[in-house]
């Protein structure tokens, strides 16, 4: 009789393995990874064929992580109320106000007409409508452009403000030309983030 298979052993997609890339890339960009330890595991995620595979990859590291290796959120249960238990009704407390009031209140403008990074000092171009992520200045098909054609100078991470990564393409000839290759088309289909982990713009 054959046995079952778990979560871990189920194999992987693209889509998996260009995901692992990313957060690796982000990795280097921390200094967490130097160049060989960077390309050796690139390799094994390129090569990756379930999520096992995968997940080794992190076992050491910290967040980010691949969003599919990201442990499913536990509902918090609430405990029973004690038999015999009744909430008592309370009444919401509303301090006096201090110091000089004005007259009129102006109202806030509605959200729709609210202008880029309005209230948002961290975030000068808003917020990701999915992912409530900080959107950067910078654009994704700007820096997957420079990594396609001026990649073996690492010109798409400096662009982006990730030197690390950018300092060693520019040693390596973008991995001869192959490591730039790759990086810029996940950059052009994925996205990334820049060096203050804003998510590039579209």
């Amino acid at each position: 009789m054959s046995e079952a298979f778990g979560p871990e052993q189920q194999r992987i997609g693209n889509q998996q393995r260009e995901e692992a890339i990313t957060a690796l890339n982000d990795h280097f960009a921390m200094a967490r990874l130097d160049i060989g330890e960077y390309q050796e595991r690139v390799n094994r995620a390129s090569g990756a064929q379930s999520y096992a595979e995968l997940a080794e990859l992190f076992r050491d590291l910290p967040q980010p992580h691949p969003p599919f290796l990201a442990p499913p959120s536990v509902p918090f249960a609430v405990p029973p109320a004690p038999p015999g238990y009744a909430p008592q009704p309370t009444q919401p407390y509303y301090p006096p106000p201090t110091g000089p009031q004005p007259q009129y209140a102006v109202p806030p403008p509605p959200p729709g007409m609210l202008p880029p990074g309005y209230g948002t000092p961290g975030a000068p171009y808003g917020y990701d409508p999915i992912t409530g992520v900080p959107l950067s200045d910078k654009s994704k098909v700007a820096a997957g452009v420079l990594q396609l054609f001026l990649g073996n100078l690492g010109i798409g991470r400096f662009y982006t403000g990730h030197t690390g990564i950018a300092v060693a393409q520019l040693l390596t000839c973008g991995g001869c030309g192959i490591w730039s290759l790759i990086d810029g088309i996940i950059i052009l289909v994925n996205g990334g983030t820049d060096a203050q982990g804003r998510k590039l713009r579209d």
